[in-house]
């Protein structure tokens, strides 16, 4: 197939055969001229076989190849996006299936329904745990009046301790417990994913006669020996502030004194 092409505005002499002519000089304009015709290079072309002008085939260049990539970029990208919403969509049809409505919810309503009622679970799992030995989320050093119900001039509390768990946690407790020089009646410890809760009854004897003001003393050294086991975890080099961990809430508290003289 040879390549020739021509302006088809200007009139055209009655000389067709020198039209087709391979061997017209070029002009100064960059393209073939033939007398009054001047030939614009890649419009229409000769089909040998055919013996008529047909349209040039378009040659792909850098900017050919460029704008192929980015049509299958937008299609890659349109296809993730597809998939996206087609998993969201799944999810949010579980949900419909989970929470007990009659009435058809939007996705907003839908998601601040699941809120409520994860909400009210967590209340509810709180509420029913009281009394078992459950860790919570909060790091926590608790310290109450513990009745031992023996009258030998001794004085009991009952200390706990919620944290997240570390491989020097016990030898930590244990150093922070042996410091206080008391008795330990009993020791219970549970344990949910990476949260730790510990429980001790520590037993001292009264010095003076007044209750109330010994279990404060008591309480005081033994809130202040296990909240530095805390301060050790959040200065560690696990717990750092570079690490991506978050921190937890921290909450401490006593029983009220008056409990002492029960």
């Amino acid at each position: 197939m040879a390549f020739y092409s021509f302006d088809s505005n200007p009139t055209i002499g009655s000389d067709y055969s020198s039209l087709f002519n391979p061997f017209t000089h070029h002009g100064s304009g960059g393209g073939l001229t033939n007398g009054s015709v001047q030939l614009l290079p890649h419009s229409l072309v000769l089909d040998s076989e055919k013996g008529e002008l047909v349209k040039a085939p378009a040659r792909v260049g850098k900017k050919g190849v460029s704008e192929a990539k980015a049509l299958a970029a937008l299609k890659n990208h349109s296809d993730a996006e597809r998939r996206r919403r087609e998993r969201i969509n799944a999810h949010l049809s579980t949900l419909r299936g989970l929470v007990p409505r009659n009435e058809k919810m939007d996705k907003a309503a839908l998601l601040a329904e699941v809120i409520r009622q994860v909400k009210e679970l967590k209340k509810d799992s709180l509420e029913s745990s009281k009394g078992f030995l459950i860790p919570i989320d909060a790091d926590e050093v608790k310290v109450e009046h513990y009745d031992s119900g023996v009258g030998d001039g001794t004085i009991s509390v009952r200390a706990s301790i919620c944290c997240e768990y570390r491989s020097e946690l016990l030898s930590d407790l244990k150093e922070a417990l042996d410091s206080l020089h008391l008795k330990m009646v009993k020791a219970e410890m549970a344990t949910l994913g990476n949260r730790v809760h510990n429980v001790f009854v520590l037993t001292g004897y009264k010095k003076g006669n007044n209750d109330a003001e010994a279990y404060q003393l008591l309480a005081s050294s033994v809130h202040h020996a296990l909240s530095s086991v805390l301060d050790k975890a959040s200065i560690s080099p696990e717990y750092s502030p570079r690490t991506t961990l978050p921190t937890k809430r921290r909450r401490t508290s006593y029983c009220d004194t008056s409990s002492s003289s029960s």
